[in-house]
């Protein structure tokens, strides 16, 4: 089986790497033209929602709580199941790249998504 990687959309790498790429925040990165960003999924519908988002606002010390907040909200998102399921199938061909704008690359929203779904695979 492949692996799940993480990206920084601002970090110029996405363009070289091999997988299927999955945008995994709720806003379109700033700055980014869509065009200039390859992708092939955006899967805004399962990322935090604007309220969990807005008050865990990429500070550190809230990392603890927006994570129990965020497993929370994809527990009872109905596109969670699905996605799992795609994700695993697409694990079986190539890996999947989550691509993320956030600043902070080791308390974000994609790290607690592959978390999440490498504990269901």
């Amino acid at each position: 089986m492949h692996s799940i990687k993480l990206f920084r959309v601002y970090d110029g790498v996405v363009k070289n790497q091999k997988g299927y790429k999955i945008i995994v925040d709720r806003l379109w990165p700033r700055g980014v033209k869509k065009e200039d960003l390859p992708y092939e999924w955006w899967v805004k519908e399962l990322a935090p929602s604007n309220e969990v988002r807005q008050a865990f606002n990429h500070e550190d010390d809230k990392y603890a709580t927006f994570r129990k907040d965020y497993l929370k909200e994809i527990h009872v998102n109905p596109l969670a199941p699905g996605f799992l399921a795609y994700v695993k199938a697409i694990l079986e061909k190539e890996d999947v790249i989550f691509l993320y704008g956030a600043k902070n690359q080791q308390h974000n929203q994609a790290v607690v998504l592959k978390e999440w779904l490498e504990s269901n695979l």
